[in-house]
């Protein structure tokens, strides 16, 4: 049995072409999505998948009808086919039932893994070189040395308002509280282990 997929990004727009070139395919049942091709949730999609049966095969009019991403394409055509229900696109001639189908999704599996492997050795090459120059990842504290210092004596004065404090230091309550939370459990970890020291952050 054929089943057909079609999705337009708006309610406003029509779904005639897809709907006639999916009819003229053959297909029996046909599921309908309006919304954008980059959300994850498509209840239209989510039925076809799970009215497909073994031996059925899913059709779109074209690729970018299905995937939100060439590496969600092709885990969707993955699963279909670990189900025996094939896949057909119509605009790009392809049909996985077919050896000529199967290799062309094979080529972009292999394509999709090279992109990724690329991704994450810049990235990996990004932090190390980033490491080598005394920085590291995530976000630069905003109270270190004596600021740090003088927010701690700050927020042992009891009669300095917190709301003084951060203009004086600059920075928000939550950056105040978070900031003297980490110093007071580093130091009462060091009391706490026998070895007082001071931090000289």
């Amino acid at each position: 049995m054929f089943i057909g997929y079609q999705r337009v990004s708006t309610t406003d727009q029509s779904v005639d072409l897809q709907s006639d070139a999916l009819t003229h395919a053959g297909c029996e049942r046909v599921f309908t999505d309006h919304a954008s091709g980059a959300k994850a949730d498509r209840p239209g999609l989510t039925e076809a998948l799970a009215f497909a049966r073994p031996g059925d095969c899913l059709v779109v009019w074209r690729l970018d009808r299905l995937g939100r991403s060439l590496r969600n394409l092709i885990d969707i055509v993955a699963d279909l086919d670990a189900r025996d229900v094939g896949f057909r696109s119509l605009q790009e001639s392809i049909d996985t039932t077919t050896s000529g189908g199967k290799l062309v999704f094979h080529v972009f599996a292999a394509l999709a893994e090279f992109e990724r492997s690329l991704i994450v050795e810049r990235t990996q090459a990004g932090l190390k070189a980033a490491r080598a120059r005394g920085r590291s990842g995530g976000r630069r504290a905003l109270l270190t040395g004596k600021k740090l210092e003088l927010a701690q004596r700050l927020r042992g004065d009891r009669d300095m308002p917190v709301a003084e404090a951060c203009r004086i230091l600059g920075c928000s309550k939550a950056t105040f509280y978070r900031s003297t939370k980490c110093l007071i459990s580093q130091q009462e970890d060091a009391r706490q282990m026998g070895h007082p020291q001071r931090f000289d952050v």
